[in-house]
């Protein structure tokens, strides 16, 4: 079984308006000690072989923006992960980058490191949009970051865009996936826009100066990323993600295969040996721990095998392939909840082909209701 780590970086350089993940803007002092803090965590799971002796197949830097901080703290982290842990062969190592935090040279250090995938979060192409959430950037940045990073040795590109957030056309939507397009990425990852709590975009909506998400729009905008993105020869694997072939993103397919996956930092997720848990989501919280020599671990679950069937299902099916229904054999499986998977046929969101069960078009405008029924 394949097994992946992810580290979160909670610093951005500002947050924009629609982000609710754990972040602090960043400064030099606090990264320096997150820096020492993440050095600990790495040391005391490897002191435990919490991996089980298992070398890595994926690591993936996200956050925040990993690239606040500098290459060479970056190249430090991967090179005490290779020291402690051991990366397979050909492992694949994602680094998530804004466009305006990355240069030619420290792309080339980056490579040089390891590091074979990067993420761009660019979100939109249009200026005006991406000044109205919150992006202190330009679509300008975001191609010539692509180019500098292809320059680079960087041979696996993705680019995350998002749509239907208030103010956002379908005509700037058709602009920013043909601009994508034509910069040749080799994965892009399209999210619908979700009003989160906490965010700016939620007061905005709250004091009636924003709409909320048009659910019917974002279906058409979405039909229309399909249309063009097929065109241009990428093909969807998940609900949200596009790749050319051989390019699918193998540390997402970790959490929607049900593999294993350690998370280190504040507020990441981890998933071994059928226990879920996760680190405190406070930063001065998880100094202390680890200064105390305490992995910082707020929340343990042990899953059921029952559970461990029902979440396989219930991620696996964002996979276009769906899941195998040789998998759902086991003895675990309830009455009630086979009854649940029928209804799901019955509403035209699910549907069985060639020993498979998967998400209907219909299905996939309701995959979390899908998948909040199934757990």
């Amino acid at each position: 079984m394949a097994i992946g780590l992810y580290i979160h970086v909670p610093f951005c350089r500002t947050r924009c308006h629609f982000c609710a993940f754990y972040l602090q803007i960043h400064r030099d002092d606090k990264a320096q000690r997150y820096l020492a803090s993440l050095a600990r965590e790495i040391r005391l799971h490897a002191d435990l072989n919490s991996l089980g002796g298992r070398h890595l197949d994926t690591v993936y830097f996200g956050g925040g923006t990993p690239t606040t901080l500098l290459p060479d703290q970056l190249t430090g982290i991967l090179e005490l992960i290779r020291e402690c842990f051991g990366l397979q062969e050909r492992a694949e190592v994602t680094l998530e980058a804004h466009p305006n935090t990355v240069t030619a040279e420290g792309l080339r250090c980056l490579v040089r490191a390891g590091f074979t995938r990067i993420s761009f979060g660019v979100q939109s192409m249009d200026d005006d949009e991406l000044v109205l959430i919150g992006r202190r950037t330009h679509g300008t940045t975001a191609r010539a970051a692509v180019v500098a990073a292809r320059r680079a040795g960087f041979a696996n590109i993705n680019l995350d865009l998002i749509y239907g957030y208030p103010g956002q056309t379908i005509a700037s939507w058709r602009a920013t996936l043909d601009e994508t397009i034509a910069l040749e990425p080799t994965h892009l990852s399209c999210y619908a826009f979700t009003l989160e709590d906490h965010t700016r975009f939620q007061v905005d909506v709250r004091r009636g100066d924003r709409a909320e998400p048009d659910a019917e729009f974002q279906n058409v905008m979405e039909d229309e990323a399909l249309r063009r993105l097929a065109a241009a020869g990428y093909e969807r694997y998940e609900i949200s993600n596009f790749s050319r072939p051989g390019y699918t993103c193998r540390h997402n397919l970790l959490y929607w295969q049900g593999d294993e996956y350690l998370g280190l930092g504040p507020s990441a997720q981890s998933y071994l040996n059928g226990c879920r848990f996760g680190n405190v989501d406070d930063l001065t919280a998880y100094h202390r721990a680890l200064e105390a020599g305490r992995l910082p671990i707020l929340e343990v679950e042990q899953l059921s095998p029952g559970q461990r069937v029902r979440e396989a299902v219930a991620f696996g099916l964002r996979l276009t392939e769906g899941v195998d229904l040789g998998e759902l054999s086991s003895d675990s499986m309830n009455g009630e909840w086979e009854r649940t998977l029928n209804r799901l046929v019955e509403r035209g969101w699910l549907e069985e082909r060639s020993g498979r069960i998967r998400l209907t078009g219909l299905g996939r405008r309701f995959a979390d209701s899908v998948a909040v029924e199934l757990l």
